[in-house]
């Protein structure tokens, strides 16, 4: 698989749902192609409306920059290398919830974005996405 299809990102969005369900959360799951441009969402009925938003943007960054949101956010800290990144690309998250898809090869297909719940039910369940692929 060299790109991440609509058929592929709507098997992760469920995953998510289903996820999502198990820990009794409403979830917002954005799924992008590694320019971070928008495949596919899904909200959740009852999810935040506040966190559609931080869910693209989670997606975006674990796009743009290829690794966990909350991996940029170490990085990111006061007198860290990359101090100030989430301001660029027309905003970022550096936080957990975000994560790369990638390929068996490596290669990067594009992020999920996961918002809704606090950060350590979005990062599970943008990990129960990911193993659908």
């Amino acid at each position: 698989m060299s790109t991440l299809n609509l058929e592929t990102a709507a098997r992760l969005i469920a995953a998510g749902q289903e996820a999502a369900r198990d820990i009794g959360v409403a979830m917002n799951i954005a799924i992008v192609d590694p320019g971070g441009y928008l495949v596919a969402f899904c909200r959740m009925d009852g999810a935040w409306l506040g966190s559609t938003d931080v869910a693209l943007r989670k997606a975006k960054t674990s796009a743009l920059f290829p690794l966990p949101s909350s991996a940029l956010g170490e990085l990111s800290q006061p007198g860290g290398p990359i101090y100030g990144v989430e301001a660029t690309n027309g905003g970022l998250v550096s936080f957990g919830g975000g994560l790369p898809i990638a390929a068996a090869d490596g290669t990067v297909l594009g992020a999920i974005g996961v918002s809704g719940g606090m950060v350590e039910q979005d990062v599970a369940v943008a990990e129960a996405a990911c193993k659908a692929l």
